[in-house]
């Protein structure tokens, strides 16, 4: 297998900079600045101003949110098919992988990490004080696959399994067989068996689910969050569900009153009203596949995506740098990868508006333009 793969995940991620720090940098507008790094959405619900004139406070905003989140976490069991009591709220998705890893990820514990993936596992993992355990996906030409086998072989004596699906940041969908299959030989060490920790923070772009799942496997969690389709990025709310038993151990271990009143408000309407969330990701696949064509034929080729967002092969890292480096000074910001990234060499890029993409694609058709001379 190719050495891509073959990479440390433990100290990988950097935090996003901030707008104001771009421009200071690279000497651009702050104003005509496009993030291409984030993956949200990348227009404001119009509805949102309303939603909050009309809301009925209870309890009233000068007081401490409702410790139990009951109106959001109702919306959220009726959302996904759920009991209310299957379902945990938190302040944002990272907040409730944060819970997760707490919970059931002891110190000297291990989890197992398919890369690339979501590089908060491994920070999460790390900031434990557990091991782990990385398990290289199949090759890009397999579709950035998870290598099942040798997950399954890893089971014993591990702690959390963490996977994610849609995977960030290939794009790609893990097939649900194979997922069934490590829940399986989970559930099989019976006591002994690890966690399985289903990431869906993409899933109204596809809308597969293993919520359906969580009876035949107490050893799953499912997560979601507001952050992508639903286009409350800021707000910072996720959830995940589970068994009554698994959420009752999450609980201990979730603060009392992290999210907002006024987050759990606009959560809670959008989950009640989901119609804003799904049109936005039936919008999607036109624009991304026009736009991760026009990326490969200005010379970055594309990889399928079932996402909101798109992975780009650059060239060699040292490439993909002079890259993202290009991109900032005209105020475009993508999603790089370090030297110690499994997908070094590559930039992802969250699908935008037409015009928006258009000016990376000019950007990028410039910079493989200049680098050819």
């Amino acid at each position: 297998m190719s050495s891509l793969f073959n990479a440390p995940v433990s100290q990988v991620y950097s935090w996003e900079p901030s707008n104001t720090w771009i421009a200071a940098r690279h000497g651009v507008d702050p104003a005509s600045i496009l993030r291409f790094d984030l993956n949200t959405s990348t227009t404001t619900p119009a509805h949102l101003a309303e939603v909050l004139a009309r809301t009925s406070w209870d309890p009233p905003i000068h007081e401490s949110p409702d410790s139990l989140y009951g109106e959001l976490a109702e919306a959220a069991a009726g959302y996904v098919g759920a009991d209310r009591y299957e379902i945990l709220v938190g302040a944002g998705m990272d907040d409730v992988l944060d819970i997760v890893a707490k919970t059931f990820l002891p110190p000297g514990g291990r989890a197992i990490v398919p890369i690339p993936t979501y590089s908060m596992y491994g920070v999460l993992t790390s900031q434990r004080n557990a091991t782990i355990d990385a398990v290289p996906r199949r090759p890009a030409a397999e579709g950035f696959a998870l290598d099942v086998d040798a997950i399954v072989d890893r089971l014993p004596g591990a702690d959390v399994v963490w996977l994610c699906t849609p995977n960030n940041p290939t794009a790609s969908a893990e097939s649900p067989a194979a997922i069934r299959r490590i829940l399986d030989a989970a559930a099989a060490l019976g006591a002994r068996g690890p966690l399985v920790v289903v990431d869906e923070a993409y899933h109204e772009f596809t809308g597969d689910t293993f919520v359906g799942e969580r009876a035949a496997y107490p050893n799953l969690v499912v997560t979601r969050t507001m952050s992508k389709a639903f286009a409350l990025a800021g707000a910072r709310v996720g959830y995940a569900i589970a068994c009554r038993p698994t959420i009752e151990r999450l609980e201990r271990n979730r603060p009392p009153g992290s999210v907002t009143t006024i987050s759990a408000a606009l959560a809670a309407h959008a989950l009640r009203e989901p119609a804003y969330a799904l049109e936005t990701a039936a919008s999607i696949p036109a624009e991304r596949d026009r736009f991760g064509a026009a990326l490969t034929a200005a010379g970055w080729a594309t990889y399928p995506s079932v996402t909101n967002f798109i992975l780009a092969r650059i060239g060699t890292p040292e490439v993909a740098e002079a890259a993202t480096l290009a991109l900032l000074r005209k105020g475009i910001v993508a999603r790089t990868f370090g030297p110690a990234h499994p997908l070094r060499g590559h930039l992802r890029f969250t699908v935008r508006s037409r015009a928006d993409n258009e000016r990376l694609v000019a950007a990028a058709t410039a910079f493989t333009e200049e680098a050819g001379r």
